[in-house]
Order: C-alpha cells, then sequence, then structure tokens
C-alpha cells in the first residue's frame, strides 16, 4: 500500500487545500468578521466541517492545518483555532481519502513522547493519511509562556525528529512502548529550514515545506532542495482569489494572484515545472464563497492534474 507521501505526488503534481476554509481577508468577509465579533485573524467555522468534506469529495489530494497556540494581535493570524492533533482526529473521523497535513507543528512548543503518541493516534484513525509537518516556531512570544528557550529550539527539533524517527526507542525505558505502535515511519515534512543546514534537513527529512512565491522563487528554491535531498517532494501554497473571468490575466498578491481558472491553470503548470511536487490552495482572500471557489477548481483545473478527477468529471484517463 502506497504512503501517504507517495499518495501526495503520484502523477508527479498535485493540489491540495489550506484550512481554514474561509474568505475573511477579503473585502466582504472583513466586515462579516466584525458584525460577528471575531478577532483579526480569527476565521469563519461555522462550516469548516461541511468544507473539509467537501474537498474530500471533490479529489482535492490534502488538506492542510497549521499549529498555531496562542493568538497573538502583533501577528492577527489564529489558523484553523482548533488545537491541530485534536482537530486532525476530527478530520480524519469526517473524511475517507484526503490526505491530513500540518504545516506545521512547532516541535519545541510541545512535550516530545505526547506529540509522538498524538501524531500515531492521527495516522491509525485516518488510516495512514497522515502528513505530519514540522517547524522550529517563529513566535518568540510563545516560548516563555510554555517554559522553552527560543534561542534552543534548533537543538530540540533534533532531538524530536529523532524520537519520532525511531517511536521513541531510544529515550523510553526498556520494554515501555508508544501505542498505537506505527505500522509505516510517520512521513516527516519540514517547514523553511526549522533552525537547521540545508544539508541536515536534506538527510533527515522526507520533504520540504517552502513558503508562498512565484515559480521564480520556487525554481531557485527547489534547485537548493534537490541538492540536499534529491528527488524528495518538495511543496507549496498559493493564496488564491478565483476570479469569476475563466480568463482573467494573473495580478501578483503577497503570497498569490488573482487570477481566473485558466490562468490558475497556467500558474499550477509553472509551478509544477519549477520543481513542486504539490500546491495547497489558502482562499481567505477570496471575493467568492469558499464552496462555489472549490466547486469550480474541482471541475476545470483539477482535471488536468488529478487522474482521479478527470475520470470523476466524465474525462479519458488519457486527457
Amino acid at each position: 500500500m502506497p504512503s501517504a507521501l507517495e499518495k501526495l505526488t503520484a502523477g508527479g503534481f498535485s493540489v491540495g487545500v489550506e484550512l481554514p476554509l474561509d474568505n475573511d481577508w477579503s473585502p466582504a468577509g472583513d466586515p462579516a468578521r466584525r458584525q460577528a465579533g471575531r478577532l483579526p485573524g480569527e476565521p469563519d467555522l461555522t462550516r469548516h466541517g461541511e468544507l473539509a468534506r467537501l474537498a474530500d469529495q471533490l479529489g482535492f489530494r490534502a488538506l492542510w492545518v497549521r499549529d498555531v497556540p496562542l493568538y497573538d494581535p502583533q501577528f492577527g493570524d489564529a489558523a484553523q483555532v482548533f488545537e491541530t492533533f485534536s482537530y486532525l482526529g476530527y478530520l480524519a473521523g469526517v473524511t475517507e481519502r484526503i490526505l491530513l497535513g500540518t504545516a506545521a507543528v512547532v516541535l519545541p512548543l510541545r512535550e516530545p513522547v505526547l506529540t509522538l503518541k498524538s501524531a500515531a493516534t492521527v495516522d491509525h484513525l485516518s488510516n495512514g493519511r497522515l502528513l505530519l509537518g514540522v517547524a522550529s516556531g517563529d513566535r518568540p512570544i510563545e516560548y516563555p509562556v510554555f517554559g522553552r528557550n527560543f534561542e534552543h529550539r534548533g537543538e530540540a527539533v533534533r532531538k524530536q525528529v529523532a524520537l519520532l524517527r525511531d517511536a521513541g526507542a531510544a529515550e523510553l525505558p526498556a520494554g515501555i512502548k508508544v501505542l498505537p505502535r506505527l505500522h509505516k515511519p510517520l512521513p516527516l515534512l519540514v517547514a523553511g529550514l526549522a533552525q537547521q543546514t540545508p544539508s541536515w534537513v536534506g538527510e533527515h527529512m522526507d520533504g520540504w515545506l517552502a513558503y508562498p512565491g512565484t515559480p521564480e522563487d520556487h525554481t531557485r528554491r527547489s534547485v537548493l532542495w534537490r541538492s540536499v535531498a534529491g528527488a524528495k517532494p518538495y511543496i507549496s501554497f498559493l493564496h488564491l482569489d478565483l476570479l469569476d473571468d475563466a480568463n482573467a490575466p494573473l495580478q501578483r498578491q503577497r503570497f498569490g494572484a488573482a487570477v481566473g481558472r485558466n490562468g490558475l491553470i497556467g500558474e499550477l503548470h509553472a509551478m509544477r515545472e519549477a520543481g513542486a511536487g504539490h500546491i495547497g490552495l489558502h482562499f481567505r482572500r477570496s471575493h467568492r464563497p469558499v464552496r462555489e471557489v472549490m466547486e469550480e477548481i474541482a471541475a476545470h483545473v483539477l482535471p488536468h492534474f488529478h487522474d482521479d478527477a478527470r475520470i470523476a468529471n466524465g474525462q479519458p484517463e488519457t486527457a
């Protein structure tokens, strides 16, 4: 049976979505947030389960969640609000096929053995769908709250990666195990460099979660990644405002673009040529309802990249 990482990059390239599936950063979304009394950066979660199930049904390859333990008004971004592993357990129960990825768990803030147990639990409950993205964290205010040392976070990452790799065998007393047992090693992906050298990351991690950028950015970054990691997957994200006009030209925005679906197809092809194996779409800047945008992408964009989407849309497998 293929691993979650093999499923992610099956066919050479795939498209997923990044939660939360709302559009609070749009001109219409921000007033709605204020009216509902939500904090800046706190998403609308009223339909989160419904939209996660829809992403699964429409054939998106992965759902990505972030790890933001504390709301900091200086950052103004609460991600998907829910605690990462608890939320992944819920998502595992309401979806069937879609992969479940973290982008990314802040390892130095977490108790290492419980992180292993949480990840193993989600992987078991989801039938092997977990993609464990990890990071060192970039919000200094969180570290004293958790009693952790910000300056030593790189060392903490290395120690926890070793523990995740051997399921705690080197740390636990003889005969002591963490259950549920992992039948396959967890796919470990790293966001950025996590305070490590490129060579360490390339040797010890299974894939790279790169920050959003243009195809030119991804070309430069993927060259570095290939030099230290060979063919291991390069993964990134795109903040998307899908315009009504299918032929609307691409307009660059911070971390992404406003574009019609035909331009989106071109942009994703360019990212694939730049070396990306997967792109997660982020919809918080969308002027249009998220459900409508997801359905349009599933009908007209995914068939260019996913064989199963071609079949679902009545197209031959060789289209």
